[in-house]
Formats: structure tokens, C-alpha cells, sequence
């Protein structure tokens, strides 16, 4: 028996075939080989087709099957990962409206500041946990303000998830966790906030039906079975954002377990049981896969949009063959990358700086000194550091990174990368055989009720490696730390 997982993302479309009974992955793809784009019709602007999503779902999926040779009758489930805060707007007729406003897009910022103004900040943050910010409800507000024609013909508003999922199965549905980080729930009546949807002046019915995130939330029709060549009638049981996907990944499910992701942007992520929030919202807080009514489990997000983007920018901009050569690059320039700052904020408007876009910003950059492997170098050390400045503001919510679990990929797959952030941090590094794909199959045969608890779900997940903080060189990275919040401080102050 397999189960089959898919990770929706902005940069590509993974699948993953894992054995039901071993827990391990026997065939991964992900399409398109190059990065899917991102349109910017305007600076601070981010758009994608959801269509282009699907399609490059169906290539995953033909790969994943082609190379594993596994029968689509053996494949028992379905569990859907996709990029959070995301809106995709359909018609009655299921098809979709206009682009998709995806999640590093900026231009409902000042929307949602208006809000937490006027409905009052001490109400959005006992209620929504949260400013309402740039999320998915803000940008619902931003079409129905500035696209009239089109917010009138909406049938359903979905997170990028719940999209494929109607693709799947035919049926629209979402998650409390769903409606949590697109800012539609209300914690303290344990149903969707209608008192921002009033404020906004949109209608509750918009809002998809409320599934289990661990459940049967429809099966493969007839239509999506020919196209993707698996069989109708395959259950669809897991759906989750993927922050909270990738910390479900790691097993990372109880109060003071924490998880980290690096790709396109990065991640820290907390479990608390306990309301807890930012004041300034600078990190998030949103319900965690394994929340219901009866059972707070909260994942407190921090959440940095210039991370592996830059890593990519960087490597096309420089002509590094590839990021091994890139990173061996990096690993013959000192800690520090001698004097070298560079501010990864170059991916839209900033959370964790109070949703401000200041823009990417490298220097001071001396022409007898710094060659490519320093800006290499710079670029990571810039990503580590951005992501200490927000574990210093995590610690204010009770959450205290001690011992941070990643898989490992993307950017955890560089030395430079893991080294700097467990000795910035003073953190333990730890790197499992796992990814958001292998996740999200997994989380399907816990809702398709294969496995019965987590514990089951996650027997094969196998420890890699163990970084520890080198506390030789505490001060070389306290001191580079120290030279990258100053700059921070200047471009942003």
C-alpha cells in the first residue's frame, strides 16, 4: 500500500510516493525543472496562474509513477502541502477568476493596518490572534475594492490547497487550520470571524465548507483520475498550509517542539497550547494541523520572505554552476564574510519588520577585498541572521528555540548555512529524512485512518545529522550578528 503526497509551492510542484509500511519515500519528482515564475504586474505585486499549479502537478505525478513503477490501484491516499495565505478566487462554474494573489504579494499591507486600527488592535489580537495584516481575507478586501466586476462573480474564495483539492475530488471544502492563516478564524468563538468580514463587507458564504484537517475529504473523480493516471475513487484525507505541513513532517506536533523550513522563504515554527501573540504581529500566530474545538494546539510562525530567493538570485546573477559549487565558494571566506552585510528583505513586504518592504540592500562592498564567494557567503549569513533577529522576537511569545528540527533540503543542504545558524543561535541543529511531500502522504494515511496516532504515521523517520552550536566561534558570530542588525537598523529606521 502507498500513499501519495504533493507540495504546492510557489518555485515548483512535488510529489512523493511513500510506502505506507515502512514509512519511506520510494519516488519523489517535482516539475517544472525550473522555477515556476512569479508575475509582478506591480512593484510589490505577486501573482500565479493556479492553473499553471495543476498542470505541473499532473507532470509530478506521471514522473512519480513512471520511475516507481507502482500500480495506481496500490496507491490507498492522498495528502495535499500548499504555499499559505494564497487566494484563488472561482465562479460557479469552478473555474478560476483571476491569478492567484499569492503569499509574498504586498498590496493589501495597507488594508489590513486600516482594519487593526479601526476594529481596534486589542480586539484583532484576542480574537483573530493576529493583525489582519497582508492575508488572504485583506486581499480578498483588495478585489472587492479594486476589481469590482470580478469579486462580484466569486462563487467560492479557496486557499491555494483547497484549489487543488476541487481539482481533485470536485468538491470545495477547507480547514479551521486553512481559515486560520488566511485570518477568516475566530479563536475565541471557534468559528469564522464574522466581525472582519463585516468590517470588510463580505459574505460568510464565500467561505468553503469546514473539513477535518485528518479526514475523507473527498475522493479522485473520474476526470482528474484520467489526467493525473491514477484511479477514481482514491481518498483525499490530509490538506495543510505548508508551515504547518513541514512542522507535521518532523513529527513536530506537541507544545515546545519546533521546526524550521529554508526554501523560497524560511520559517521557524513553534507548537504552544497557550494563546499566546505578538503585540506588533511581526510573528504569527495560526491553529496547527492538530487543532480542533476541543484541543488548543497553536503554531506560532515566524516567517521571512527573502530567504532561498536570494540564494537563487544570487547564483543566476553570479553564473555559479550550481549551489554546491556556490557553496564551496562560500565556505573559503571567513565568519563574518569580511565585513560584508548583506539584508535578505528583497521578496515583498516583511512581517517580522512590521510589514514593511525596505528592499534587499548589500555593503559596504570593497573592490580589492569581496568577490563572489563573499557575496555567497553574505547572502546565507544574511538569511541565518534574519532568521536569529526572529527568534529573539519568538522568545518574547514563550517560544525558545533550543533544539530546531529541519529536513534535509534546500538550504539546510549547505554546511554554511547550518554551522551559522546553530552558532548564532546557540541553537541544536537536528536534519530528518524527510520533506513537505513526504509529510503530506503521510498525513493522508493518518486521515485515511491507516495509521492511528502520529507516532505510527512517523516510525520511519530517521535522524540524519546533529548540528551543535561551535561555541569556540560564539563571538565571530556574535560580532558578524552584531554589524548585520546595525545596517538592518539604518535601512530600516
Amino acid at each position: 500500500m502507498y500513499l501519495l503526497g504533493y507540495d504546492i509551492g510557489s518555485s515548483s510542484v512535488k510529489a512523493s510516493l511513500v510506502d505506507a509500511n515502512t514509512g519511506v519515500c520510494v519516488a519523489g519528482a517535482f516539475r517544472p525543472k525550473q522555477e515556476m515564475p512569479i508575475k509582478a504586474v506591480k512593484p510589490g505585486w505577486a501573482e500565479q496562474d493556479p492553473d499553471s499549479w495543476w498542470e505541473n502537478l499532473k507532470l509530478a505525478t506521471r514522473d512519480v509513477m513512471s520511475s516507481s513503477g507502482i500500480h495506481a490501484a496500490d496507491i490507498k491516499a492522498i495528502g495535499i502541502s500548499y504555499q499559505m495565505h494564497g487566494l484563488v478566487c472561482i465562479g460557479k462554474d469552478h473555474k478560476v477568476l483571476r491569478p492567484s494573489i499569492i503569499w509574498c504579494d504586498s498590496r493589501a499591507v495597507e488594508i489590513g493596518a486600516k482594519a487593526f486600527q479601526d476594529i481596534g488592535e486589542d480586539k484583532c489580537l484576542d480574537y483573530l490572534l493576529n493583525s489582519p495584516g497582508n492575508f488572504t481575507a485583506s486581499k480578498l478586501k483588495w478585489v472587492k475594492e479594486n476589481e469590482p466586476e470580478i469579486f462580484k462573480k466569486i462563487y467560492k474564495v479557496m486557499l491555494p490547497g483547497d484549489y487543488i483539492a476541487m481539482k481533485l475530488t470536485g468538491e470545495i471544502c477547507t480547514t479551521i487550520s486553512g481559515l486560520s492563516e488566511g485570518i477568516f478564524w475566530d479563536f475565541r468563538s471557534k468559528s469564522p470571524a464574522g466581525f472582519l468580514l463585516d468590517y470588510y463587507g463580505i459574505s460568510q458564504d464565500l467561505l468553503p465548507e469546514i473539513r477535518p484537517t485528518f479526514s475523507r475529504q473527498g475522493q479522485l473523480n473520474n476526470q482528474a483520475a484520467n489526467e493525473l493516471g491514477l484511479n477514481s475513487g482514491t481518498v483525499v484525507s490530509y490538506r495543510a498550509g505548508d508551515q504547518p505541513n513541514n512542522a507535521f513532517s518532523l513529527n513536530v506536533l506537541e507544545p515546545g517542539e519546533i521546526a524550521a523550513t529554508a526554501g523560497t522563504s524560511g520559517v521557524v515554527y513553534g507548537v504552544s497550547d497557550v494563546v499566546r501573540y505578538d503585540p506588533q504581529s511581526r510573528v504569527n500566530t495560526f491553529a496547527h494541523v492538530n487543532y480542533d474545538k476541543a484541543k488548543t494546539r497553536l503554531g506560532v510562525l515566524l516567517c521571512i520572505n527573502g530567504t532561498g530567493i536570494l540564494n537563487s538570485w544570487l547564483k543566476r546573477i553570479t553564473g555559479f554552476s550550481d549551489y554546491t559549487e556556490m557553496n564551496e565558494a562560500a565556505a573559503k571566506v571567513k565568519i563574518g564574510s569580511d565585513g560584508l552585510v548583506i539584508l535578505p528583505f528583497g521578496n515583498g513586504a516583511e512581517r517580522m519588520l512590521g510589514n514593511r518592504d525596505t528592499g534587499s540592500h548589500f555593503g559596504p562592498i570593497d573592490f580589492n577585498t569581496h568577490g563572489a564567494g563573499h557575496l555567497a557567503r553574505a547572502a546565507q549569513e544574511g538569511i541565518v541572521f534574519a532568521f536569529h533577529y526572529g527568534m529573539e522576537i519568538m522568545k518574547q511569545t514563550g517560544i525558545t528555540p533550543s533544539v530546531v528540527r529541519a529536513g534535509n533540503t534546500n538550504m539546510f543542504l549547505s554546511r554554511i548555512f547550518r554551522e551559522s545558524l546553530a552558532g548564532v543561535s546557540g541553537a541544536t541543529i537536528e536534519l530528518y529524512n524527510t520533506d513537505g511531500s513526504q509529510g503530506a502522504a503521510k498525513g493522508a494515511g493518518l486521515g485515511a485512518g491507516y495509521y492511528n496516532t502520529p507516532k505510527d504515521a512517523f516510525a520511519g523517520l530517521k535522524k540524519l545529522a546533529t548540528i551543535e552550536p561551535d561555541t569556540r566561534r560564539a563571538k565571530e558570530y556574535a560580532d558578524a550578528y552584531e554589524r548585520w542588525k546595525e545596517k538592518l537598523d539604518e535601512k530600516s529606521g
